[in-house]
């Protein structure tokens, strides 16, 4: 059954399918917004800890360094809508925002809810369509262009532009299926292998689980593909009973699953005191050894890390933790010391989609115009969000890719449906 056309549907109500939305109704244009939930923005509900990491105020160099694989396809968006753009929209929508640790804005209410109610009010007073539980099945397309969408009712919905906003395939309890991956490919997109990331790793051996639930900050995680140290990250981390998680554990997942996938070896090595370098750390070393002659080498350690820390951090140097301070020998005080800087974990895998904040993988770049998000195959056919292969770090970075990309896409969209007859 053929229904009433529109100009634009925007497939997916997610941060970027709103804001496109949005942004096509205001620039004139008839908008239709189908969901495959039963309301929108379920990820966005969750994202902060349910709070909503909006944006991070950082500069443009410092997004470029977040960005992954390819940071300069997002300079276009971002010379369109930006983090000012972003605040401006918001505060106009009355969510006023703050900024926290590590540059980070979220609503300041402190709830992911506002600003999904903020949105949607939004786009609905912008006269949007807006149809939850329904499934696309198909994207219509004729002599290279996109002419409309099929439901799986069979309901035929007909439009002169498409954007894909249906997110990538981390956090499935939300609707973020990777469907709109099996569209494009039907396309002739090419799609880059979508994986996790922004995921908690597993570690094989007993020495997290023993430390399990234990957060240290401060502290210096590297990444070790086949023995080469690649990426390094400082900040706070944390051991659970399958292995490693926390802030810089998830910034560098993003290559640890790649090369798991890859059949790389991979390990992590944590430096528990990265403020100090080995020959201070040692001569703290002897002080304390000196200082504490008669107590007992766990007591020592106790002033160096948490105490839950103490026993396994022996057992793993091969220490006995009940031996005098002042009967430790010079290669037993060098096997603390490499404890300390040098703890060695071999990862073996991540714990999945269900636990994964952003999928990397996507929408192949090199087939989207950069400055209008277009398909460079299909005419009409746009994509905004976590479908095309762009994620970023921890902090707002993955949101603000999302509102600049359903911005541009919500605009050109709308441009390109006005000038055709």
């Amino acid at each position: 059954m053929t229904e009433t056309p529109y100009d634009i549907i925007v497939i997916g109500a997610g941060a970027a399918g709103l804001i496109a939305a949005g942004t096509a109704a205001e620039a004139g244009a008839s908008v239709l917004l189908l969901e495959s939930m039963k309301r929108a923005g379920r990820k966005l509900l969750i994202t902060g800890k349910g709070r909503c990491n909006i944006t991070n105020n950082s500069d443009i160099a410092e997004y470029m360094k977040q960005i992954y694989p390819v940071p300069k396809f997002c300079r276009p968006m971002f010379s369109r809508f930006f983090l000012p753009d972003t605040l401006r929209l918001f505060h106009r929508l009355n969510v006023p925002t703050l900024e926290e640790r590590g540059r980070r804005i979220f609503p300041q209410s402190q709830h992911a809810m506002d600003v999904v109610d903020a949105l949607v009010s939004w786009i609905e007073g912008r006269g949007v369509t807006i149809k939850y539980q329904r499934k696309v099945k198909n994207l219509l397309v004729e002599n290279g262009a996109v002419k409309g969408v099929e439901l799986d009712t069979g309901s035929v919905f007909p439009c002169r532009a498409v954007i894909l906003a249906t997110g990538g395939r981390s956090y499935p309890a939300t609707g973020s299926t990777g469907d709109g991956y099996v569209m494009a490919a039907a396309l002739g997109h090419r799609i880059v292998t979508p994986l996790p990331a922004l995921v908690p790793l597993t570690t094989s051996g007993g020495l997290a689980p023993e430390l399990q639930g234990l957060s240290l900050r401060n502290v210096r995680a590297d990444l070790y593909l086949d023995g080469k140290k690649v990426r390094s990250n400082f900040g706070e981390m944390l051991f659970t009973h399958f292995g490693l998680s926390g802030p810089i554990i998830l910034d560098i997942s993003r290559d640890a699953v790649i090369a798991l996938a890859e059949g790389r070896r991979v390990e992590i090595e944590l430096d528990c005191k990265a403020a100090l370098d080995e020959t201070v750390l040692d001569a703290r070393l002897l002080r304390e050894l000196d200082a504490n002659g008669r107590a007992k080498l766990k007591t020592m350690i106790k002033n160096l890390v948490p105490l839950k820390m103490v026993l396994p951090l022996c057992a793993h140097a091969g220490l006995d933790p009940e031996k005098f301070c002042n009967q430790v020998s010079g290669e037993e005080r060098r096997s603390l010391l490499t404890g300390l800087k040098h703890l060695r974990f071999t990862v073996t895998g991540h714990t999945g989609w269900n636990d994964a904040i952003i999928t990397s993988g996507g929408v192949d770049l090199k087939e989207v115009n950069p400055s209008t998000l277009e398909s460079k195959r299909i005419q009409g056919l746009y994509f905004a969000g976590e479908i095309l292969d762009l994620d970023a770090a921890t902090g707002g970075y993955n949101l603000q890719i999302a509102w600049s990309s359903g911005f541009v896409a919500g605009t050109a969209a709308a441009d390109a449906a006005g000038g055709q007859s």
